[in-house]
Order: structure tokens, then C-alpha cells, then sequence
């Protein structure tokens, strides 16, 4: 059996209120943008600061959480012309890093003002823990899917 190495297995929760801003290590602004999505893959564009990224995704490889992810750094003037070809508004949000979670604040789109968290796995049965600000479970929920937005 072929195992793919850029998996990636994330598991994707609400939150219930602001209090993992006090816990949060870091902070900083993102701007993504879609060349291409359809149902089980997307093509995105990030600037995260001074850095930028292209990322590749698609829907489920089996059944379960895991899922195919290349991303690569670019260069930021590439990524900003790649921004332009975009097909909508881009999704403008603010990344919090709270332990192993990243904690995102919409700020456009169809989640303004939702706050989601991620948590990444190395195994769909891995443990983690749930803090007290962690809310509803929506992994696998599309409406909650940044290429949707």
C-alpha cells in the first residue's frame, strides 16, 4: 500500500469565548486566497507576515480525518501577484498559537467575527486535551472549510 507523506490530520472545534487569549504564545495576521477549489480540492495562497505559501489540499485520501497537504514557502511579491488571480475576496483572519492549537479569528467572509481552533494529529486516535474555552467538534463540517468561506 502507497502511504502518502504530506498527510495531514486535523481535528477542528468552535470556540466558546476569548479566554485562550491569554494563553496564546503568538499572534499574527493572515490573508489566504483560492486559485482553485471544487468538492476534495483546493489550491490557496497564504501571506503570513512577511512569509508566503502555496498549499495544495484535498478532501479525504480513505475514510477517517486524514488528508493530502503540500504546502511550500514563496516568494511574498509572487504571492501577492498570485492574489490578484484569486477567485473571491480573500479571507482576511487572525492566527493565535495556544500550545499545540491555532486559534483563528474571521474577519471576512462568511465566518466574520467565528473564532475557530485546530488541533493537528499524528494519528486519528491520538489524545489531546480539551481546554475550557474549546466548543462544538465541526471536523468534517464543510461550512466550516476556509476554501468555503
Amino acid at each position: 500500500m502507497f502511504i502518502m507523506r504530506n498527510t495531514e490530520i486535523e481535528r477542528k472545534f468552535l470556540v466558546l469565548s476569548d479566554a485562550f487569549l491569554a494563553q496564546a504564545s503568538k499572534q499574527y495576521e493572515i490573508t489566504q486566497g483560492y486559485l482553485h477549489r471544487e468538492p476534495g480540492k483546493t489550491i490557496r495562497v497564504r501571506i503570513r507576515g512577511a512569509q508566503a505559501f502555496l498549499t495544495i489540499k484535498s478532501g479525504k485520501l480513505r475514510p477517517g480525518l486524514a488528508k493530502f497537504e503540500w504546502e511550500r514557502e514563496i516568494d511574498i511579491e509572487d504571492a501577492r501577484e498570485l492574489m490578484l488571480l484569486c477567485d473571491s475576496t480573500p479571507i482576511i483572519k487572525t492566527r493565535y498559537i495556544v500550545g499545540r492549537w491555532e486559534v483563528d479569528v474571521f474577519h471576512t467572509g462568511k465566518l466574520a467575527g467565528k473564532t475557530v481552533a485546530e488541533i493537528e494529529l499524528k494519528d486519528e486516535n491520538e489524545p489531546f486535551d480539551r481546554p475550557e474555552w474549546l466548543g462544538e467538534e465541526v471536523t468534517g463540517q464543510p461550512q466550516y472549510y476556509n476554501a468555503n468561506m
